[in-house]
């Protein structure tokens, strides 16, 4: 029998937006299932390294209908369906699920339930743990469409990933591999470098290191078809000289500061946006085979300010929030 649906939930939420001492825990109501979404039990959320912009009310616009206060943050996370809304066709009482609640005006992930619309939520991929699953929203679907839809890449493509060992750098160097491309990983830091080459890169660069343009000539002799580039821009200008003519660089908005691609190469910043279809896909080449999520940190619920701050610092992976 599924549990019942409580009228409280315990979130880490903000009275007002400033700095990571207004995000506390805080006692709200259990939002309500429209009748196209699904309540999710929450058991984990993605750390979003946007998450303290959205804390300091640089996304409040986004809002439809503006932001309320108490505000529940956390554009991404994992659970059990509690319950369905009555128009939804996909989703059952008791089914695993991730999804994204990105500037939803009922709040997000921060929280024991999130209600998500049905067409923003997939069910996890066989061979993840919940966990993992709750970073997929954000990163998987912002990979998987840079690669996909705004590269268009093609199997037997030289591709170079900048930014390989992060969030979505680690999940976009397996889903290129699955898409039959052929990756230089520019990774951060030794650690960085070893987690990109257990996933399978065909070459792996530290991003520090000297002779990065060397490398890159060597691996693409006639230079990479395409690059997604997921840090700072300014820091891959270099390496981008050497995609070809006709090639592709995309970067998702919020890399700062923003690439600038050379002469003959187009370079396009685009958003994760979610789709039934998206998520189908992703869960597709996730399913295909093993597929490492990199989960740097899991906090707990208490932690959610401090893991807001520490995002921003070097790390592998994802980190993510263990919510019940």
């Amino acid at each position: 029998m599924p549990a019942s649906i409580p009228e409280k939930m315990r979130a880490a939420a903000l009275d007002r937006f400033g700095g990571p001492e207004v995000l506390g825990i805080k006692t709200l109501s259990v939002p309500t299932c429209g009748d196209d979404e699904v309540l999710v039990r929450v058991a984990a959320a993605g750390i979003g390294a946007w998450d303290w912009m959205e804390r300091e009310g640089q996304m409040a616009e986004m809002i439809p209908g503006g932001p309320k206060f108490p505000y529940v943050p956390g554009a991404d996370g994992a659970g059990e369906v509690a319950a369905v809304g009555k128009n939804v066709k996909n989703f059952k009482v008791g089914d695993q699920v991730y999804g994204s609640a990105f500037m939803s005006n009922k709040g997000g992930f921060y929280a024991e339930y999130v209600a998500v619309k049905e067409d923003q939520a997939a069910k996890v991929p066989k061979g993840l743990k919940v966990e993992q699953a709750a970073v997929l929203a954000a990163d998987g679907l912002t990979g998987l469409l840079g690669l996909e839809e705004h590269l268009q890449l093609k199997s037997g493509q030289k591709l170079l990933i900048f930014g390989a060992s992060g969030g979505i750098g680690h999940i976009a160097l397996q889903l290129a591999k699955r898409l039959g491309a052929k990756v230089l990983a520019v990774a951060s830091g030794q650690d960085g470098v070893e987690l990109a080459r257990r996933l399978g890169a065909d070459a792996v660069a530290e991003g520090h290191q000297e002779d990065l343009e060397k490398v890159c000539r060597d691996f693409a002799p006639d230079g990479f078809d395409a690059a997604l580039v997921l840090a700072r821009g300014d820091a891959a200008e270099p390496l981008l000289r050497n995609i070809r003519k006709g090639g592709r660089i995309a970067f998702p908005n919020g890399v700062e500061p923003a690439p600038k691609g050379p002469e003959g190469v187009e370079t396009k910043a685009y958003d994760g946006i979610p789709s039934p279809q998206v998520m189908k896909r992703l869960n597709e080449l996730i399913e295909a085979g093993p597929f490492h999520l990199e989960i740097g940190r899991l906090y707990a619920l208490e932690e959610a300010a401090k893991a807001q701050q520490e995002v921003l610092k070097h790390h592998l992976g994802k980190y993510a929030m263990r919510i019940q």
